[in-house]
Order: C-alpha cells, then sequence, then structure tokens
C-alpha cells in the first residue's frame, strides 16, 4: 500500500483517536513560526532515527507547506516500511488558515 491524501478533519481524527506522529518538512524558519501541536520537524538530518525509533505499525501523517512535497516525502516513508502515511492536503497553510493549530 502507498501513501493516502487526507483533509484537515481524518488528520486530527488521526491524531486524537490513534496518536498519528505528525511530520513536518517545511523548512527550520517556518516550522519555528508555527506548526501542528507535538509536530516533528523532519529533516535530512534526523530522518534516519526518526525511521530507526519509530514503530512502523504508527499512522504518520506528513505536513508540508501546502500539501504538495508531503506526498513525496509520505511515500518515502512508507517505502522504509510505515504501514500507514497519509498526507495532509493544503498542508500547515490551509491548516493554519482553519485555526487548528
Amino acid at each position: 500500500m502507498t501513501f493516502q491524501r487526507i483533509d484537515q478533519a481524518v488528520a486530527l481524527s488521526l491524531i486524537d483517536d490513534e496518536s498519528a506522529v505528525v511530520v513536518d518538512i517545511r523548512d527550520p524558519a517556518s516550522f519555528s513560526a508555527g506548526h501542528i501541536k507535538n509536530a516533528l520537524h523532519l529533516t535530512q538530518e534526523n530522518v534516519g532515527s526518526f525511521i530507526s525509533s519509530t514503530a512502523k505499525s504508527v499512522p504518520v501523517i506528513v505536513c508540508c507547506y501546502h500539501g504538495n512535497s508531503s506526498q513525496g516525502a509520505a511515500e518515502f516513508l512508507n517505502q522504509q516500511g510505515f504501514e500507514r502515511c497519509y498526507s495532509l492536503d493544503g498542508g500547515y497553510s490551509e491548516w493554519n488558515k482553519a485555526g487548528l493549530d
């Protein structure tokens, strides 16, 4: 199975009901300016550690700026063995507009 694209409502449900891990792949300044609560800033420097230390059965939601780059990152994580990978449609931009952070 490959990654799935999800909207904000599904993301909130996964976070609340299944303790999904949210990873944010935006640049450090954007992440510092605002991000989804408890999101992990995933970078080239820490992706290996994340892959090796995170249970592959845990749902992973990938967040980027607008929901485009997150699709490739979600596919990559799926290829690394994560069973349930999701790309957040609209990215942090739409999440922030909706006042969800």
